[in-house]
């Protein structure tokens, strides 16, 4: 029997996935990329429709199938939304202002820590000047704003500063 038959047959009597290795450059369907995500299908599906960078290949009945760098993406969307704690909307602004490569790159853990909290940092100001420039706001507020946010900037240092010192400490 030749040896692609039998690793059909194999395939066919102990489920998919079970015997065969994809190549790191085959296409995965939803299932598949879920699993190696951690993530429902739904949460995929959603994605789509929050990242219009996000385009799996649709097939006949809707299947969809996700080239590799499609799963790098959704890594990188994952690691972002789950990991670094940002929102949706913050995603989408790392999207805008650091690009696809940038997301993707985060996904494959390729992306310099130092590089992650610049972003992080970008959009944190961007949304933080939002509130604090509103000039619908009336003066005292904006500066009562700006006040709170100084200090929850200093607190938000201190904690960062005694983490860094414990995670030395037990090194």
């Amino acid at each position: 029997m030749a040896s692609w038959l039998r690793n059909r047959v194999e395939e066919r009597s102990q489920g998919p996935g079970l015997s065969i290795q994809k190549s790191p450059d085959a296409f995965r369907t939803i299932s598949e990329v879920a699993t190696d995500l951690d993530v429902p299908q739904h949460v995929l599906r959603f994605w789509e429709s929050k990242f219009s960078h996000i385009r799996p290949l649709k097939r006949g009945g809707g299947r969809r199938y996700y080239r590799p760098e499609d799963v790098d993406l959704l890594r990188g969307v994952r690691a972002l939304l789950y990991n670094d704690g940002y929102t949706i909307k913050g995603v989408q602004k790392v999207f805008r202002e650091q690009g696809v490569k940038f997301v993707s790159e985060t996904g494959k853990g390729t992306v310099d820590s130092s590089l992650a909290e610049l972003a992080r940092e970008s959009v944190r100001r961007s949304e933080h000047d939002k509130v604090v420039t509103d000039s619908t706001l009336p003066l005292h507020v904006r500066e009562a704003l700006q006040g709170l946010l100084e200090d929850l900037e200093t607190l938000k240092e201190e904690i960062d500063e005694s983490l860094w010192e414990e995670e030395e400490d037990t090194e």
